[in-house]
């Protein structure tokens, strides 16, 4: 009787704090069909928009979304990696013109701790990705990272990514082959 109460209360313990864990660092609205959320490797190509709520004015918009090289909310902080979220409304249509805002620790320098700009949220068959690149050394902020989408006052999602020394994630740091880029 005694192992099976402390099985039980150990399943419910951990149950607990995966349930705790999700709810403190990520909310992911019933229209949300799909939610992947991960690391991945800078990308070439693709556009530049105009983002005047961002610290660089713009935001690139890649043709292919990448693949995530990690599921784990840990980023190594190294120029050319970026973090983000593939998502796909519940409705064979997307929505564009969703506000994402993405609040960090303190920039180096600015003291700038939120920038937002306009993304799309894709389909259920057509997801989209968003993400945030490092492309410049005054970015590399250590810390709490939370990128939220909403759309009319709504949020879509809301997760958090903890931004490390590339030396806690050596691995990490170097699959996309820019460990010489460490700023």
């Amino acid at each position: 009787m005694k192992v099976q109460s402390t099985f039980i209360i150990s399943a419910l313990s951990i149950a607990w704090g995966v349930c705790a864990s999700a709810a403190e660092d990520e909310f992911v609205s019933p229209m949300i069909e799909l939610f992947e959320a991960g690391v991945l490797c800078a990308q070439e190509g693709g556009r530049v928009r105009l983002a005047p709520d961002t610290l660089a004015g713009t935001t690139h918009v890649v043709e292919e979304a990448p693949q995530f090289v990690s599921t784990e909310r840990l980023v190594p902080g190294v120029l050319g990696i970026g973090f983000g979220v593939r998502s796909g409304l519940a409705s064979d249509l997307g929505q564009d013109g969703v506000l994402m805002t993405v609040t960090h620790p303190p920039f180096e320098g600015s003291g700038a701790t939120q920038q937002s700009f306009t993304t799309v949220v894709g389909s259920r068959d057509v997801p989209n990705i968003t993400f945030y690149q490092f492309d410049y050394g005054y970015e590399l902020a250590l810390g709490a990272w939370t990128m939220s989408a909403t759309y009319g006052g709504i949020t879509l999602y809301e997760t958090t990514f903890h931004v490390v020394p590339p030396s806690a994630l050596p691995e990490l740091a170097g699959v996309c082959g820019y460990l010489d880029l460490i700023g």
